[in-house]
């Protein structure tokens, strides 16, 4: 109870001091304030970036992986030659995987081209064309918003039929429904069956301007021998690992590829992507911290050499509460309220320049300043405050009171 009732009693001195004195912990606060809200606007924007990330590749989803000749990571010229190099993954392999897998829920080959797609006397230039199978709509989770999904009997027999995306739909077809009509996609006629739900878009591709048809017809209009990815769902988030295994082990046999010998194909999986995010993420707020811990050393600096006055000018001050019976402690938690204040003042101020930025950055990031990033910046300013002042203040706690009394 003692501690709290000193503390208290330095919050009143502190604040009578910083009142008497507001121009110079003002200028003090300056590099305070700098420094939390560039701590402030990093973690905002941080947290934005993550958001967005994860927002834009949820559409991969957690127990899905991609099989392709490529990784979606190459770090070099020579491993994307050898990776060229690699045969095509055909459509009759993946109907050989498929046969062979126990652990998947569904598996999906897949396809792409660019063609201009035409309705009367509308057009749309460089739309993708994906062709894949029905079960495409089960490996992506994609939602049908008007009309069908092409079936497993349309997709086997390449039926020249199609789905389309959400800005397919809306470009061509106005005030008038898309099911039923007839698509010129390159030199190609297609029924529309379906119109699917809006995505977005996935690494600044727009994942509804496409349009889906089923690979045998896609080989048929658009490209005969198409080098195909595999999509393969699943039947448990569990169980992705021990898939993953069983796909390696079939494709390779499926595919020849002798023992001892590195795949000839690649298992990618949104975890890759997060991983590598998480890695250029934590360089950027690396860097970032980097910054913001020099703003705040020179801050720090600056309210030690104010603390260092204030001690120096209060010296008899000290000697008087010393001389009728304040202890060492007293003074030294005096002095490190009073750092503290100053930096804790210099955080509010920051917070209350950061907040209106951050609504400039929402307009570009889905960030928002939470109550965990306000409690970090008013943490630090208070830590800075208390490693800030200790030495002033331990110099004022050490003082003599009979050479204290005698400054003038």
């Amino acid at each position: 109870m003692r501690i709290l009732t000193e503390i208290r009693e330095a919050m009143g001195i502190s604040l009578s001091a910083l009142r008497a004195n507001k121009l110079r912990s003002g200028l003090a606060t300056l590099g305070i304030v700098i420094g939390i809200v560039t701590v402030t606007l990093m973690a905002t924007a941080i947290q934005g970036l993550n958001k967005a990330f994860l927002k834009s590749i949820s559409v991969l989803g957690t127990d899905v992986i991609y099989v392709q000749r490529f990784g979606w990571f190459i770090d070099s010229h020579a491993e994307w030659m050898k990776a060229a190099q690699r045969r095509p993954i055909t459509p009759a392999q993946v109907k050989q995987l498929e046969k062979e897998l126990s652990l998947a829920r569904a598996v999906a080959p897949l396809s792409d081209s660019r063609a201009s797609v035409k309705y009367k006397n509308r057009s749309a230039s460089s739309v993708t064309v994906l062709g894949t199978t029905e079960q495409f709509a089960i490996t992506t989770g994609t939602i049908v918003a008007e009309g069908r999904y092409f079936s497993a009997a349309e997709a086997a027999a390449g039926r020249p039929v199609c789905v389309i995306g959400w800005d397919v739909a809306t470009n061509l077809f106005i005030n008038e429904t898309a099911l039923g009509k007839q698509l010129k996609v390159g030199d190609a006629s297609l029924e529309v069956v379906g119109v699917l739900e809006k995505q977005g878009a996935l690494f600044g591709q727009s994942l509804d301007n496409q349009v889906v048809v089923p690979l045998m017809e896609f080989m048929s209009s658009f490209r005969s021998f198409p080098d195909v990815e595999i999509h393969i769902k699943a039947v448990s988030v569990e169980k992705l690992e021990e898939m993953k295994e069983e796909v390696r082990g079939a494709l390779r046999r499926i595919r020849r590829v002798p023992p001892g010998v590195d795949d000839d194909f690649t298992i990618n999986q949104q975890e890759t992507l997060i991983e590598t995010f998480n890695r250029v993420g934590g360089t950027i707020a690396s860097v970032g911290i980097g910054i913001t811990a020099l703003s705040l050393f020179v801050g720090g600096i600056g309210i030690m050499n104010i603390m260092f006055v204030s001690v120096a000018e209060r010296t008899r001050e000290i000697g008087i509460r010393k001389a009728i019976g304040a202890k060492r402690r007293t003074i030294l938690i005096q002095f490190l309220t009073e750092a503290a204040v100053i930096c804790l003042f210099g955080g509010l101020l920051a917070l209350s320049i950061a907040y209106p930025l951050t609504l400039v950055v929402r307009k570009f990031l889905p960030a928002s300043m939470s109550l965990s990033i306000v409690g970090i910046a008013l943490l630090v300013s208070l830590v800075t405050g208390v490693l800030s002042g200790f030495f002033p203040a331990w110099r004022a706690a050490r003082m003599n009171p009979v050479d204290a009394l005698r400054n003038e």
